[in-house]
Order: structure tokens, then sequence, then C-alpha cells
């Protein structure tokens, strides 16, 4: 059986290779926005038994410009066990002229060590190859064997922006008398469709003429615009491991015995390091204490090695190295809790910018991290154990607002994880500004960050005094520094919370007209700068609802009056809320500003909307206060 296959791969990928691919002949519809063009995605999967799969893939790439490099590598990542064959590559030029031929013998073998990996059983082959002229065109083919069966990838049109296709097939052949689920996922936005055909063991999907998704401001990712087919056999082999996956229960429980049991190994000596830290109090003292001991004695290394990279190390490996991946840190934060007594359950997590949840009704191996969720009577903590600085109980937004695979004894819950609301994201600036003759301000800045504003801070941490220095520099460019200190900064493990306290010189802040003075509002704002679209084609997201909130006292010089202030400016919008107000008391000036922005998926429609309402929010910040000399 494995020589009919061989035979009939080679067959199609002799017949595709006989094609020609001048790039006059793409639509030119598929040209725009694009950097690349996918000709040919067409991928063969025969499964023939619970632990013999093989997989045929044949891609032709056109690479338009040099943003298009990156489209077309040419490499096969693979893992200790597959069986690689009839590798194949082919450049073109631009008429579709043959200018290149490689085999096997070509590709560089590879530790695929991506994430700083420290050990994997992840390999890549790869071929380097350097264009010469622009654009070209790269066909590539090979085949590979696997006996794990769990994996059985998803069919998209493609990943990425600024990439187009002009045709994708997957075409499964089941063998093996197991049955194979399928679920279509449409695109919400009528993208583009997938066709199918079932011919009882032979499924194929298509895709065709699909246009490049450019990359514009605030675009969704892609996963959230494009339709997908997934696939998943209800029975299936991971290293050797045999189970089943008709719900989520069956596969949690093969889960918990065959992936975590076997690694929820105790020892003496951990039974003797928790029983040294004394635990007394509520349970979540007890697991912040325990979670805290946990961070500062070890560090993520990334770790892909046991069944197929998805068994964490075992506990006693963690606690006499200090080191581990998630899986390793998360088994071992849980043995920990096992000694004190205190039930927890791993949780496998899509981790990402934009929030992508499991789908409760069709189970499939899944998911990129791994973090610990420990019920209590007052609710869930979560930790994240891959970070010796982050905060106890905090989840980062690449984490939040989406579900895990909470793995039990007795199978699967899908558990939300928390979602920050507004206030919880907060900045809070209190400046106090003196305002000098010469143009130039003195500043006393206190700064306070929380939720997922907090977690942009955490690059600070491990900064030197300088390094932070040039940090807020860059950070805070719309003021002209001349010299800028952060002092006492802090973080605040215990409640997520990362404070500084700022003293800076900025020059050419006010101006002058005449024996008048004029200076900004607002001191440090945003300048991004935001433009309409005529024609938005697709919708726009807003990843993180958040809240800033500053006061600014300004002290204006001793021979000057306050001659003039803006109006008080209150916004209302679906987006969010906008308010700036203002008070004098004889030398002062106190500015109050608040700006709260709502999170969400919104159509292309309201774009503009928003957009005027950010230009809004701008040009306010941009209100001037005139003083005048006595």
């Amino acid at each position: 059986m494995m020589k009919i296959l061989c035979f009939g791969a080679l067959s199609i990928a002799s017949l595709y290779y006989a094609q020609s691919f001048p790039v006059s002949a793409i639509p030119e519809n598929l040209k725009k926005n694009a950097d690349a063009v996918l000709r040919k995605d067409f991928t063969t999967i025969q499964i023939n038994k619970i632990d013999d799969i093989k997989y045929q893939f044949y891609t032709v790439t056109t690479v338009l410009n040099k943003d298009g490099d990156s489209d077309a590598l040419i490499y096969i990542p693979y893992e200790k066990g597959n069986s690689i064959s009839d590798i194949k590559v082919n450049i073109y030029d631009e008429s579709g002229k043959k200018i290149k031929s490689y085999s096997k013998s070509d590709f560089g073998d590879f530790a695929n060590n991506n994430q700083g990996t420290f050990y994997s059983d992840n390999r890549v082959m790869a071929l380097s190859y350097t264009p010469t002229q622009y654009p070209y065109t790269v066909e590539f083919s090979y085949a590979m064997g696997d006996e794990n069966t769990v994996f059985l990838p998803d069919f998209v049109p493609f990943s990425s922006t600024n990439v187009s296709l002009e045709e994708a097939q997957m075409k499964i052949v089941n063998k093996s008398g197991i049955e194979l689920k399928t679920k279509i996922y449409p695109s919400k936005y009528n993208y583009t469709s997938v066709a199918e055909s079932d011919n009882g063991a032979e499924k194929t999907y298509i895709y065709k003429n699909v246009p490049a998704i450019d990359d514009a401001f605030l675009l969704p990712q892609p996963v959230k615009i494009l339709p997908k087919a997934s696939f998943a056999l209800t029975k299936f082999n991971l290293e050797g491991k045999q189970g089943s996956m008709t719900n989520w229960g069956d596969f949690g429980s093969w889960y918990y015995n065959s992936i975590l049991q076997p690694v929820s190994v105790s020892t003496p000596a951990i039974k003797a390091e928790v029983a040294s830290l004394n635990l007394q109090g509520t349970t979540e003292e007890k697991v912040k204490k325990l979670y805290q001991y946990m961070q500062a004695k070890t560090r993520y290394i990334f770790v892909a090695l046991g069944i197929g990279g998805w068994q964490p190390m075992l506990p006693d490996e963690v606690q006499k190295k200090g080191y581990g991946d998630c899986k390793g840190l998360t088994n071992y934060m849980k043995t920990l809790l096992d000694e004190a007594g205190i039930p927890s359950y791993y949780s496998v997590i899509n981790s990402g910018n934009s929030p992508v949840s499991f789908d409760k009704d069709f189970p499939k191996m899944g998911g990129n991290h791994v973090i610990l969720m420990v019920p209590t009577e007052k609710g869930n903590i979560w930790l994240e154990n891959t970070s010796q600085q982050v905060a106890f109980n905090h989840l980062s937004y690449s984490t939040t607002d989406r579900n895990v695979l909470s793995i039990r004894k007795n199978g699967i819950e899908l558990i939300d994880t928390p979602t920050y609301p507004a206030e919880q994201n907060k900045e809070k600036q209190i400046l106090k500004i003196k305002l000098n003759e010469d143009n130039s301000i003195l500043g006393e800045g206190n700064f306070s960050y929380t939720g997922s504003q907090y977690d942009n801070s955490m690059a600070l941490i491990n900064m030197s005094p300088k390094e932070r220095n040039e940090a807020m520099k860059s950070f805070l460019d719309v003021l002209h520094f001349e010299k800028v200190e952060m002092k006492n900064f802090l973080n605040d493990k215990d409640n997520a919370i990362t404070k500084y306290d700022l003293d800076f010189k900025a020059n050419n802040y006010s101006k002058n007209a005449g024996s008048s003075m004029i200076f900004r509002a607002v001191p440090i704002y945003s300048d991004n700068v935001y433009k309409t679209e005529e024609n938005r084609e697709l919708p726009f997201e807003l990843r993180q609802s958040f809240e800033d909130e500053y006061e600014i006292n300004f002290t204006i010089p001793k021979n000057y009056k306050v001659e003039e202030l803006p109006e008080n400016v209150t916004i209302n919008s679906e987006f969010g809320t906008y308010k700036l107000s203002f008070a004098k008391n004889g030398e002062e000036v106190k500015v109050n500003r608040a700006i709260r922005i709502n999170k969400g998926l919104y159509p292309k429609e309201k774009y503009n909307d928003y957009i005027n309402f950010r230009k809004k929010t701008i040009n306010i910040d941009n209100s001037k206060i005139l003083i005048s000399k006595i």
C-alpha cells in the first residue's frame, strides 16, 4: 500500500511539474495588496491505520517583491520518527522559465530551536535560496510519513496578510476504518468559502481565487476573517499512546492518564520544600506564597521532549535544575500545590494577542501554551508560570478573554479565563509641571499601570536605570527632553501594579505671543496618526478595553496670570468616552483628562466613526492655555 501511494504521489507531482507558471497568468485581482501569490497549494492526506498517516505536499508560490520572501521559505519541519521523501524544488523567473532545481541533498538539517528552545525532538530541513530578481516562483513538493494521527491540520486559504491564493486543495483519503469528524467554519464576512465533496472514504476541500488581505490598521487576525475546515479522528495515536476523541470527556481522560499522570510524581525533596514554607492562612495566601517561591527559583526555557513535545518534564527535574517550559513549570507548580493539599488544574490555552477559543462542540488537539487554574470559594486563581516577574493571579492580554482546556481525571472542562474591564486596564498619571519663561518646563510625575497596561510596562522591569531613562525618552517623545530620570520603580507582584516616578526638564513646551505664552493643556498624549478609509473592506478590532486618567497641575510664572482656559469637553461614543476639564487657582491651573476605550470587533462601516472619535480626542488634547504678563 505504501508503494502504491508513493507511486501515485510521484505521478501527481510529475504532472504538476510539467506546468509553467508565468507571472503574467496571475489574475490582476490577486496581485492587489499581495507580496506573494499562492498559485497552487495541494495537500493529500492518506490515513492508513490508527498509527500510520501519509502526507503529500505540493506548493507553487510566486513572490512579487522582497516583502514576500518570507512567504516562500523552503523548509520542512519534522519530528523524530517521521519519514521524508520525494523532495523537489524548482525556481522559475518572471516568464516561467526554470532557472534552478534542488533536491534533498541540497537541504540542511537543523534542530528547530525556536523561542530559545533548550531541548527538543523538533527538527527542520531547510534550503537557503537568495533571489537575484523579482518576481520569482518557487515550486516545492515532498512526502512525509508519520505514526502520530492526532494532529490533522486545519485547511485555511492562508494564514498571513498580503498573500493571495489561486487554488488550494486538501484531499483526505481515510482507509483506516476510523470515523473522521469534520467541521467547516464559514467566513463571518463572506471573504471566501470552501467547496466540499464527500465520496465516502475520500473527502476533498477546495478554495479558489482568494484575494490578499491587506495589512490595514486595526485589522483582526486573518483567522477571524477567513473560513476554515477542521478534521479530527475519533481514535488516534500519539507516540504509541492511543486514545479516543469522540468528545472532550474521552479526550480529557486520555490526556490526564497518558500525558499528565505519568509525570505527576512528587518526591521527598518536593515534600520537604513545601513543608519548609510553613504555609498558613487562607487558600489564596498559601497559593501566593507557593507561587512566588516557585517564581524565585525557576526560569523559563522551552523544552519539546516527551510524547510529541506535549508531555511536561518531571517535577523532580524542574526542582533540581531550576528551569522548564510552560508545561514543566506548570506541572511543578501543580505538584507543589498537591503537596499542600490544594487542588489545581493543568490548563491548555491558545495564547495570542487576539483571543481564540476552543470549540466546545468539536474536540481536537490544539493549544500553544499551558497555565494553571486553582479553584477557590472566592473564584478561580490563574497562574502564569513562565515569568519570574509577573504578578500573582494575573494573566496577560495574550491569555485573557478566551477558554482553556482544563484537564481533569474524568475529562476536560472548557473554562473561560478572566476578562479585564477598562477600569482594570488603567494608566494613571499625576503630573506637576512648572512653566518657565524660557519656554521650558520642569516636571515631576507619578505613573501607575494595572491590567493589560501593567503588561505593557513589564519590559521596564529588567532594564538598567540608564536603559529606563532612554526608554522614557522614546516613549514620551512628544516632549523635547533635556533630561529625564526615572525613580522608585516598583513591580507590585501582590497586586499587579507597576509604579514609578519621573523627574524631567523639557524645552520648547510653550510659545510666545507678544507678552503672552501659549502652551498645550495635556503634556503627554498620543501622537498617533489616524486616517480615514473611504473603501474599508474589512472590520476592525479594538483588542483591549483600557482607561487612562491624568491629573495635571501647572504652576505658571509669578509675573503671569491665566488669561484664557478652554471649555470643558465631554465626548460619548460607542467606542468609548473622553473628558477634559480645567480649573484655575491663583498661579496654578489644574487639568483633568480621562479616556476610556471599549474593546470589540466592529463592522467596517463604523471604521471612520472610530477614526473621527480618536482624531477629536487628539485635537482636544492639543487645546491651548493662554497666560499673560501682569
